[in-house]
Parts: structure tokens; C-alpha cells; sequence
């Protein structure tokens, strides 16, 4: 049965792979993952069946109505945010269905909420709105991140929901 677990440095290589075959159109360098993974390990989850990995995600406090440019390594986290940014949720094709999803999103969102957060942000991209919808994001239409968005992709939404 899968099942999510905090990430270890011994899981970078997997989590490459799996975005490699997730992500292939939003390259992003290990680097990236690594980073997060040392800023906020609290918020980095693979998930795993038996010894193989079959999905990550990659959360962490962020500013409200902004995204951290693609690919990009981040300095550090800002202090006493009230947004929790899920950056991404990536599940290899045998692991979609499984409902394993789901409960990384209840994970973080439980996570957020003990952080103090009022909201929780994302970029939703490949057309994956209407599963973020189910969980309670919605589109929010921020003149600001047009640009960046079109750096993931044309059709990428700045989701967010509310958590109180």
C-alpha cells in the first residue's frame, strides 16, 4: 500500500525522475528540490511502495498572492507568512487514482493550519484545476503573476484557498 513519509537527501535522485516523467515541460534542476528540502523539510513527502517511489511533494510557507519563479533557488523563507505554498504534487501514472493525492493535500493542509496559515496557494498547471477545486482552491486572478505564469505555461491558474 503507498504511503507518504517525510523526504530524506537520499530521495532527490527519485523525485528527479519522477518530475523528469511528471514534468517534462517545467524543468526544474535538483538544486530546486534539494532547497526546499533544506528549507523546509517538514513540507518535502515522497510517496513510496515498498522501495519504489511513486510520487513527492514539495511544500513550504510563501508570500501571499506570489509564486517563487520556476526553477529557482530561494535564499530563504519569509518569516511569519500566513500563506502555505504547495509548489508541487507529483504522482507517476501507476500511483494516480489511488486516492494517495488526496491525502498529501489533507497532510499539508493539516500542516498549514499548525503553522498559523490563512491560505494556501498554487500553480495549477496540466490541466489539473478541477481536482485542486475539489479540494477547495479557486481561481484567483492576480494581474501581478501574469507573466510568471506564462512561465510555467498558458493555460497555468493561480489557485488558493482559504483555511479559515
Amino acid at each position: 500500500m503507498p504511503h507518504w513519509r517525510l523526504m530524506k537527501a537520499g530521495d532527490l535522485a527519485s523525485v528527479s525522475a519522477i518530475a523528469a516523467e511528471v514534468h517534462p515541460d517545467f524543468p526544474e534542476d535538483d538544486a530546486v528540490f534539494a532547497n526546499r528540502m533544506m528549507l523546509h523539510g517538514q513540507g518535502a513527502y515522497i510517496l513510496e511502495s515498498g522501495a519504489a517511489a511513486l510520487g513527492y511533494a514539495i511544500t513550504h510557507p510563501w508570500k501571499s498572492f506570489d509564486i517563487p519563479a520556476l526553477n529557482t533557488v530561494l535564499v530563504t523563507l519569509p518569516g511569519g507568512s500566513e500563506n502555505y505554498y504547495i509548489h508541487d504534487i507529483a504522482l507517476v501514472k501507476a500511483a494516480r487514482g489511488s486516492g494517495t493525492a488526496g491525502k498529501i493535500v489533507t497532510k499539508v493542509t493539516d500542516h498549514a493550519r499548525e503553522l498559523g496559515c490563512r491560505t494556501m496557494s498554487l500553480v495549477a498547471v496540466n490541466g489539473s484545476a478541477p481536482f485542486w477545486e475539489r479540494h477547495g482552491f479557486a481561481t484567483a486572478d492576480r494581474p501581478e503573476l501574469v507573466e510568471k505564469l506564462k512561465s510555467y505555461s498558458e493555460d497555468a491558474r493561480f489557485m488558493v484557498r482559504q483555511l479559515r
